[in-house]
């Protein structure tokens, strides 16, 4: 039987087709604060979320109004989910030209009050920088950073809280089984300002003592000390310098011995 005799004993109407198809995205970045002189800095994990604005794109009431989200919209039938992450991140917030990376597929029942949507979720992590240029757009009426600590305290739209929770471990893993740390630290960093970027998502015992981390840090294959550079950066006492090798790496790379 050919393909063109078995589309004609095909019946579309026999199957149900979900009311919508999306692409949603968590968008995080590490922000930085000199809090003292001779201190290392204190960092933190933050998202970018949009406000839903009150009325959507054609002045339609908009679903889930007012309530924190993150930045996505549906799938158009001439794009991939992934192309549709990246169009709909740049109409809402501006932002564009980041790494984009699918994790996952959210299909619970009831989840959007719309009817059957499938949505598919995106995560990056990315300097603060290719964030400074956010403005709300289309259906958002606001973009801002949050911490992790403030999420937890606002009401979040659809599913989005679970989403989000299952982003941070991805970005949990990029953070403590790659050597993406190196996008948030300068060239030259000292121990305690690669622990102070770790600590953003993990309180491993390994990493939280100093002591430990700075033994730790000697013996890492993909850190080499800087000959004959030391910094004041993080300490009265000048500090040696570390750079990142390029090298393939054994997961976990921050906790396993070596």
């Amino acid at each position: 039987m050919s393909n063109e005799e078995a589309l004609r004993q095909y019946d579309i109407k026999k199957f149900r087709t979900p009311d919508g198809y999306t692409s949603d995205i968590a968008v995080f970045t590490i922000v930085s604060k000199q809090l003292a002189e001779y201190k290392p800095p204190l960092m933190q994990l933050k998202l970018m979320l949009i406000k839903r604005s009150k009325l959507n794109a054609e002045g339609q009431l908009n679903i889930e109004a007012e309530k924190w989200a993150l930045p996505g919209g549906f799938v158009q039938e001439n794009e991939s989910a992934l192309e549709a992450a990246g169009r709909e991140l740049e109409e809402e917030t501006g932002v564009k030209g980041i790494h984009i990376k699918h994790f996952g597929v959210y299909d619970q029942p009831g989840r959007d009050p719309r009817g059957w949507i499938i949505s598919n979720a995106h995560y990056a992590i990315v300097p603060e920088q290719y964030l400074s240029t956010r403005q709300a757009n289309d259906d958002a009426a606001e973009v801002e950073l949050f911490s992790l600590e403030d999420i937890s305290r606002i009401e979040l739209a659809f599913d989005h809280k679970q989403i989000i929770q299952d982003a941070i471990k991805q970005i949990t893993g990029d953070l403590l089984q790659t050597t993406v740390a190196k996008n948030f630290l300068p060239k030259y960093f000292t121990y305690s300002e690669l622990q102070a970027l770790l600590l953003t998502v993990t309180d491993d015992p390994a990493i939280a003592s100093d002591q430990s981390f700075a033994r730790k840090i000697k013996s890492l294959p993909f850190i080499k000390p800087v000959i004959g550079q030391k910094t004041q950066r993080t300490s009265k006492i000048p500090t040696q310098l570390y750079e990142f090798i390029e090298m393939d790496i054994v997961k976990p790379i921050y906790t396993a011995r070596y």
